[in-house]
């Protein structure tokens, strides 16, 4: 950024007297979109005492703009000459039945007592004498914040029929004189109910050496097969062996899989195991969502297991069109009908293996499946779901003979929890990071590390580049993980033209943005990010049309931005960018929807911005952006190019993100704006100077 007053020393007025003026020509010049400020100091003294003496200051403020910075407002798609009014009448009893709800009186009650309820729970440790009651409580203010927030949508409104589109409905809030209609939402209490039922089983069950385990009762001469096939990987092998002699039961084995180590080929390869040497074993796999458990299935299907042993069991509100084309055999749709049902448990006691989420899984206790029914239960990606969800297949299913084993990863994501004081109280805690923390069984020893009976850590990344691989690496797990990734796979962006440091496929650039926000939506966009995200996708796409590829593959390029506004304005500029609408990229989201993915490049827009030179003098967040586990998914994505692209003088407020721009500055992958002097008195960012864009 330049910032030139031409010829302000040359042509000031010897003397100014009281009431005139000076005019000053300032030319502004950056290569970067974005906002910038320059301080002007003015030294005035009196000529007929030297000693007499002020300053006046003044900010300039600039915004650079591009071409796509100003967006036109979106448009209305439907003609009110298209709409045609909408007569309803509410069916006999409607308003009885409203009036009858005692649950609405029930959360009504509750609401008076909330603050009594926070000093219950601040009273309460949890124990297993307290695991019960806890939980319920937990859940019931969970309970009320989801109620309060889903009615924020309750309104009168104006319902139209589309005359052309019989099946479809519009609805419109302004002031017009038609037919209106009150729409009020409720809460789906379904799941709930089901995490209510399972810790009340899981107390009534005695599962305390389950979920309290002391491995008092654990096997201590457990006989471990020896694996020829996973021998490479001495930590993959212990898990396996450990799981398939289930050595930890009746306290559940953890499987602490950091990013790519691989964590579901360890899982599905002891599935493998336990089928092939155990014939009567029956198993139980589950996960918190649809799209983790049909990848895990499709791995399990992957590894000669038979459709006739396997089966994938959906809830029946979940959309046919999502199941993947090669489960559709094995799972409970009806080809006939294309719809789903729910089988008979004798059916469902046939399989060998049974896969569902962790909320579907309590179908199987409804539907009366035996306790003593399943040897093993699987839950992976433990460390998304709440403690409440993942004992759901665990509390009614399991007895003493059984062994459960929990995969995933504390330091990446939890489950998203709606209300602070049940996110305060533990709620959004998992069962795994609890275990963890909490249970000497499975913490690491000084000297000897985990003890592999009840807990493995996998150590390999079979994914990233080492460049990729380190901060996340040191910054969360000891510095323990080793680069593993293939190297045709990890080094094939190491010789692309725009990289600042050929061979380090890492950039941090740094945009001089400012926060934005519509009248509509409280969500933050960052236009200056999205053109520089824009440029280098361009970049991108011309690299891989060089090298002969003409369609770019799903798992290619990814783009993750903490905000839902970001992530549809990055959408909308690839959808109107003439260079960019050809490649029909489709993987922009939230880092919650990258969780879990990998692909080859991923961009990264952090967002916030508050560029006033006042900023380090305040306490300010940066919202999503300051959170430690976020940091973590976003930054191991990337197999073989991570770019993050954002504002330095936000982001060194924060000891994580300054310690990923000082890596970056350390080893020539910085781009981008500078960061001044004035605001790097002590930081290492001080004194930096700043490439060109290219």
């Amino acid at each position: 950024m330049y910032l030139f007053i031409p010829n302000f020393i040359t042509f000031l007025p010897p003397m100014l007297f009281l009431g005139e003026s000076y005019k000053l020509k300032v030319h502004f010049d950056s290569e970067h979109a974005g906002f910038y400020e320059q301080l002007l100091v003015f030294q005035v003294e009196s000529r007929q005492q030297s000693s007499d003496k002020f300053e006046i200051m003044r900010i300039l403020e600039v915004i650079h703009w591009t071409s796509f910075s100003e967006e036109p407002l979106p448009t209305a798609t439907t003609s009110v000459s298209d709409l045609q009014t909408m007569n309803w009448t509410p069916a006999k009893g409607y308003n009885k039945l409203l009036s009858c709800n005692t649950h609405v009186i029930y959360v009504s009650m509750l609401m008076k007592l909330v603050y009594e309820i926070i000093k219950e729970l601040e009273k309460m440790p949890l124990n297993w004498g307290t695991y019960c009651r806890r939980f319920q409580t937990l859940l019931h203010v969970e309970e009320l914040q989801l109620k309060t927030d889903i009615e924020k949508f309750n309104r009168n409104a104006t319902m139209f029929r589309h005359k052309s589109n019989a099946f479809l409905l519009i609805l419109q809030t302004d002031n017009c004189y038609c037919t209106r209609y009150r729409f009020n939402f409720y809460l789906g209490r379904m799941p709930l109910r089901i995490q209510h039922r399972a810790v009340q089983l899981a107390y009534t069950s005695r599962l305390k050496e389950v979920l309290f385990p002391t491995g008092r009762f654990s096997s201590h001469h457990s006989h471990l097969h020896r694996l020829i096939e996973l021998g490479d990987n001495p930590e993959q092998q212990k898990a396996v062996q450990h799981i398939v002699a289930a050595s930890a039961k009746p306290a559940p084995y953890l499987v602490f899989g950091p990013p790519g180590t691989g964590k579901t080929v360890t899982l599905v390869e002891a599935i493998k195991r336990i089928v092939e040497m155990q014939p009567s074993c029956n198993i139980l796999v589950c996960t918190p969502s649809n799209s983790a458990t049909d990848h895990l299935f499709e791995k399990i299907l992957e590894g000669k297991i038979g459709e006739h042993e396997a089966y994938r069991l959906f809830a029946l509100s979940c959309p046919v069109r999502n199941i993947p084309q090669n489960i559709k055999s094995c799972c409970n749709l009806n080809r006939k009908t294309n719809t789903l049902m729910m089988p008979p448990k004798e059916e469902l006691m046939k399989y060998k293996i049974m896969a569902t989420t962790l909320l579907t899984a309590g179908r199987l206790v409804t539907g009366g499946i035996p306790v003593d029914h399943y040897t093993y239960i699987f839950v992976d990606e433990a460390g998304q779901a709440t403690e409440t969800e993942c004992i759901v297949p665990i509390a009614g299913l399991l007895k003493k003979k059984c062994q459960v084993v929990l995969a995933g990863d504390p330091k990446q994501l939890g489950a998203i929890i709606t209300s602070r004081v049940a996110e305060k109280h533990g709620l959004g805690v998992s069962l795994l990071e609890r275990l963890m923390n909490d249970i000497s069984l499975y913490m690491s020893h000084e000297t000897h590390g985990f003890n592999n009976r009840f807990v493995t850590k996998l150590l390999r990344n079979y994914r990233s580049h080492p460049a990729i691989l380190k901060i996340p690496n040191e910054l969360f797990y000891n510095g323990e993980l080793q680069p593993y990734a293939h190297k045709e796979k990890c080094n094939s962006y190491c010789k692309w033209e725009r990289l600042p440091k050929k061979g380090f496929p890492l950039i941090f650039h740094g945009v001089a943005g400012t926060d934005e926000r519509d009248a509509s939506s409280p969500s933050v966009y960052n236009m200056a990010e999205v053109e520089v995200l824009k440029e280098y996708l361009k970049t991108l796409v011309d690299h891989l049309k060089r090298k002969g590829v003409t369609k770019i593959q799903p798992r290619e390029i990814g783009i993750i931005a903490p905000y839902r506004k970001q992530v549809e304005k990055i959408q909308n500029a690839l959808k109107t960018d003439k260079d960019l609408m050809k490649i029909n990229l489709e993987n922009v989201g939230s880092v919650e929807q990258f969780q879990g993915k990998e692909f080859n490049v991923i961009l990264v827009s952090t967002v916030r911005s508050n560029p006033k030179l006042t900023a380090h003098m305040q306490r300010f967040t940066i919202g999503f952006v300051d959170n430690e586990k976020r940091f973590n998914v976003a930054m191991t994505r990337a197999r073989a190019l991570l770019i993050v692209v954002g504002d330095p003088r936000v982001l060194k407020t924060d000891q994580i993100w300054n310690k990923f721009i000082y890596y970056c500055l350390q080893q020539g992958a910085y781009r981008g704006i500078i960061v001044s002097d004035a605001e790097e008195e002590e930081s290492p960012l001080t004194n930096v100077h700043s490439p060109s864009l290219w």
